[in-house]
């Protein structure tokens, strides 16, 4: 980096951290260029090498440290708590299965897969619409709303008494469920710079696969009540009264942006406003920030549509398997209670791996490898569950160990990717939105693994693994058809002057990441 550049990144970055400075000016400065900067920015699409936010001073470096900290305790661990009874209702079902859940109330076991499938029917086509009307009407509000209406019908399980009952719930909770999940991946994108958000949305998804686990040991508990009800109802009521209850802190407790959070002075709050603005300078007044335009660049995205069908191919593992997870560990001779208890290791150790993918995927500043690297220990996982004899009880469940230490892996990181590569908030929050369509492969899931396939579900496994190899090519494409694309910026760039290149910073003309001067990270 040459002098000039340099003093005009360190200034820049002076400016973050000093309150009497407009965000607006800050934003401004950024979009200058200079001979010295546009040399910078032919390089960083040559190599593809994606900036955005970094503390420069030692003064900055402590404040950037803190404000983390600050969201890490305040928004995080809520955001997670939520997740992770969004992830418990969606998945008792399959607890409550191993507890003759069809049996009791005299519907056929088919019945549940059914029922799953039609929950991702209206889970899945309703996302973008929901988490755009989240963003027109303020995202904490509507997450609130939306975690009571889940909790209600969660604790309605209860009361099921014919299928008809089950499938009209389930439609109902997918209703409810729909704009959760990338709602919040786009509330926390207002938080964290793209660099640091991987991890966040790890620790955040984190709480699904802690579901899992989780969902094992209070279905345990519940089966082990001796009172009126049969134990899978207790297993709804108490979820479901957690749910509401949590629900109702939703909207006083998560704050509505990064510069009106409840627990900032004055002065950190101006810096987490700034700090996203040099991240990106589209990232100025993002709270509501949505038009209509945002919404018709989503839907011609390229990039988004040639990364959603490995990313549905990829989710089969977390979305669909983890659903029917308890009985297939049942299948290796456990007794119902005990195969949810013996749930509980894989979900464990998925996450601890999926923590560490994601701290690296943001320290090293990569997102491909990391997906792919997750995608083949899947692929081990799977081929050790297929070839090991299912008397081999010890063996097959090694297999699944490392089967789940994989599969929580892609899906966040996919979303911090495509996030990272979407500069533009409202156009953020619909690409999110339509990246939650990964969830289709619950559909798939819940039709591979059938009660038909016991105890071994030799079928389901040999799909799922085709299914994941195709994904692992398809991100791999992905990832040099980016590396081409950002090539071909640089050779037009090489043509500018740096009054051009300025003036494509600032003009209308190619909007969000199409711009010439946007570098896609990879």
């Amino acid at each position: 980096m040459s002098t000039s550049a340099a003093e005009k990144e360190t200034y820049i970055h002076r400016e973050a951290v000093e309150p009497e400075v407009t965000a607006d000016r800050v934003a401004a400065d950024v979009l200058k260029v200079d001979e010295a900067r546009a040399r910078e920015l032919q390089e960083e699409l040559n190599h593809s090498r994606q900036e955005g936010y970094v503390a420069i001073t030692p003064e900055e470096k402590r404040a950037h440290l803190s404000l983390n900290r600050k969201f890490d305790l305040f928004v995080i661990p809520f955001c997670a708590l939520v997740y992770l009874f969004n992830g418990l209702d969606r998945s008792n079902l399959g607890n409550a299965q191993t507890d003759n859940f069809s049996s009791d109330i005299g519907i056929p076991a088919s019945a549940v897969n059914t029922a799953t499938s039609l929950f991702f029917c209206t889970y899945v086509p309703l996302q973008p619409v929901a988490v755009a009307l989240g963003k027109r009407v303020g995202q904490t509000t509507f997450l609130g709303i939306i975690s009571l209406c889940w909790g209600i019908l969660t604790l309605s399980h209860a009361f099921i008494k014919n299928q008809a009952q089950l499938i009209a719930i389930r439609l109902l909770i997918g209703v409810a469920e729909a704009g959760f999940y990338p709602t919040v991946v786009s509330y926390l994108a207002q938080f964290y710079p793209r660099y640091s958000l991987a991890t966040r949305i790890a620790y955040f998804y984190g709480s699904y696969a802690i579901a899992g686990a989780f969902g094992g040991l209070i279905a345990f508990g519940c089966f082990q009540i001796n009172g009126s009800l049969y134990g899978w109802q207790y297993l709804f009521i108490i979820e479901g009264a957690c749910t509401i209850g949590i629900s109702l802190f939703i909207p006083f407790w998560l704050p509505k942006a990064p510069g009106k959070a409840w627990f900032l002075d004055a002065e950190q709050k101006a810096y987490a406003e700034k700090r996203m603005i040099l991240d990106s300078a589209a990232n100025l007044n993002s709270e509501y920030k949505l038009s209509m335009r945002d919404v018709v660049e989503a839907l011609k995205d390229w990039k988004l549509w040639i990364t959603l069908p490995w990313n549905i191919l990829a989710s089969i593992a977390p979305q669909g398997f983890t659903i029917f997870f308890p009985l297939v560990v049942k299948g290796l001779g456990y007794s119902g209670a005990n195969a949810n208890l013996m749930t509980v290791p894989p979900y464990v150790i998925g996450t601890a791996c999926l923590l560490v993918f994601a701290f690296s995927s943001d320290h090293f500043r990569e997102r491909t490898g990391h997906i792919l690297g997750a995608l083949l220990i899947v692929i081990i996982g799977l081929i050790m569950t297929i070839t090991i004899p299912l008397a081999n009880t010890g063996g097959r469940y090694a297999g699944l160990v490392i089967l789940l230490a994989g599969t929580f892996i892609s899906a966040p990181i996919t979303a911090a990717w495509l996030a990272g590569n979407t500069p533009e908030p409202g156009k953020r929050t619909i690409i999110l939105g339509i990246n939650g369509w990964g969830n289709l492969a619950g559909i798939i899931g819940s039709e591979l693994y059938l009660s038909k396939y016991a105890p071994d579900y030799q079928y389901p496994l040999k799909v799922t693994l085709g299914l994941i190899v195709a994904s692992f090519v398809g991100y791999a494409g992905v990832h040099v058809v980016l590396r081409l694309v950002n090539r071909s910026k640089a050779k037009k760039v090489a043509s500018m002057t740096p009054e051009e290149i300025e003036t494509e910073n600032t003009s209308e003309l190619r909007y969000a990441d199409k711009k010439l001067t946007f570098v896609y990270g990879l």
